[in-house]
């Protein structure tokens, strides 16, 4: 048995008491407001309990506990400052380190997959690694004819762990949706379970990779690292150095701050209509900033198939609520599946106008200034159960074509605020979002 997958019973059973701890505390939460405590207050502890727990247990899991984790963790600006450094902390690890596997095993899955003569591929090869991740982890080495290269290496049971943490993720959604607003949880791990496979298989990223590479290719702006060689659980690429988004979140300039936030929804907007696929796994530990200004993407797992650019009414359905056209914006969504027809009833204009008007604000300056304070006034609007917005997004849908597009343009938005950067978010999307500048919001 792998050391990945040993103790999963005890993985299952440290995922599964999430929600039971959620359930206690919250009915501790009543009793003290029934003692006099105000909203604010239970609302606040029992918020700060709950993300201990949380991010606690994903922290030390790999596989999709970890996945899941690193997906939120893009949007920890929108954590209330009153929770402290702590929670920022507990979130930024999930963007980068996993426990490292030994070298002894890194040896046995390149045997595999290479060929036990894999070495005479290699000038040197590092045993330390450089990175690790959710699923592998990345060393540095020298490619025979003197390319410094990186050889991403899956964690031996990684298929097993992940499929299993995801189920068991399934019974988190409505925690996890709390703690990542305007986030569909469900559609989320329900869409990370359906893509499990095509993660897990690294011959499938090389195929990703090589195509947004090509497609970046000489691009001033952009550079995608090149694969040299690939196999079903080892990748290896360009070797490339420059600043991790990560640093720059916490160090940079406001004109690095600015131009990364820039490049990066960009590069995740554009890309269905230059590429045909879609990044989807936008968090600072995946984007990097070479030394001559050009911005750096990693890990193409996670890919949404657009071959024909970004979903049709994406576009318009923006448009509608940009234009506060709020009665034409629930009809198109009564029609595209973003509200279901049983619960056409429960949403007016009116609801979507508290709901959505938050998330288009950036559309509506030249320049819009992400700030932590926005995005937490947005996301307390989406988490107050007591509140008309929380009440709306319980009667909302995300078609499945959505999740992942939905998702993207979230993160962008989340790590924005993180950079505390300005961008052209409007001039960005009407270039690469068809219908949303246009004369006619489609139905």
């Amino acid at each position: 048995m792998s050391e990945i997958t040993r103790g999963q019973g005890r993985r299952n059973a440290k995922l599964a008491a999430l929600p039971l701890g959620v359930a206690g505390r919250a009915v501790g939460g009543l009793g003290k407001r029934l003692a006099g405590a105000s909203k604010e207050e239970v609302s606040a502890d029992l918020m700060q309990k709950t993300a201990e727990q949380l991010f606690a247990v994903l922290g030390e899991l790999k596989g999709g506990a970890m996945k899941v984790g690193q997906a939120l963790s893009i949007m920890e600006a929108a954590i209330p400052e009153e929770f402290g450094e702590p929670f920022r902390e507990a979130l930024t690890k999930l963007q980068a380190e996993a426990p490292p596997m030994p070298a002894e095993t890194v040896h046995k899955v390149l045997d595999q997959q290479l060929g036990t003569k894999w070495r005479d591929r290699f000038q040197s090869f590092d045993d330390t690694p450089a990175a690790s991740a959710s699923i592998g982890q990345v060393h540095k080495g020298v490619w025979h004819d003197g390319r410094p290269v990186a050889v991403k290496v899956q964690y031996p049971g990684a298929d097993e762990a992940l499929k299993a943490d995801l189920k068991t993720l399934r019974r988190m959604s409505g925690l996890i949706q709390k703690l990542s607003p305007g986030t569909d949880a469900k559609a989320m791990i329900d869409e990370l379970i359906e893509r499990t496979e095509d993660e897990l298989d690294y011959t499938a990223e090389a195929d990703n990779q090589r195509a947004f590479a090509a497609a970046f290719d000489g691009d001033p702006d952009f550079v995608v690292p090149k694969v040299i060689a690939s196999a079903p659980k080892v990748v290896i690429s360009e070797w490339l150095d420059g600043t991790r988004l990560s640093t720059i979140i916490a160090d940079g300039t406001r004109e690095q701050r600015n131009d990364a936030a820039t490049k990066m929804t960009t590069f995740e907007v554009s890309s269905p209509a230059r590429v045909g696929l879609l990044h989807g796994d936008p968090h600072p530990g995946n984007f990097f900033v070479m030394d001559d200004g050009r911005f750096g993407i990693l890990d193409f797992g996670a890919i949404g198939h657009y071959p024909d650019g970004l979903p049709a009414q994406t576009g318009p359905i923006l448009r509608l609520a940009k234009e506060k056209r709020y009665d034409e914006l629930r009809d198109s969504m009564v029609e595209n599946g973003f509200i279901r027809p049983q619960y056409a009833g429960k949403v007016t204009p009116e609801d979507l106008a508290k709901y959505l008007q938050p998330f288009v604000d950036p559309l509506y300056s030249d320049d819009f200034h992400f700030t932590r304070k926005w995005l937490q006034r947005a996301a307390g609007k989406a988490t107050d159960v007591t509140g008309d917005v929380y009440k709306t997004s319980r009667n909302l849908n995300v078609p499945k074509e959505y999740v992942m597009v939905f998702r993207v343009l979230m993160g962008c938005v989340g790590i924005a605020a993180q950079l505390d950067a300005e961008a052209p978010y409007r001039a960005i999307l009407g270039e690469w979002v068809p219908g949303l500048e246009g004369d006619d919001a489609a139905s």
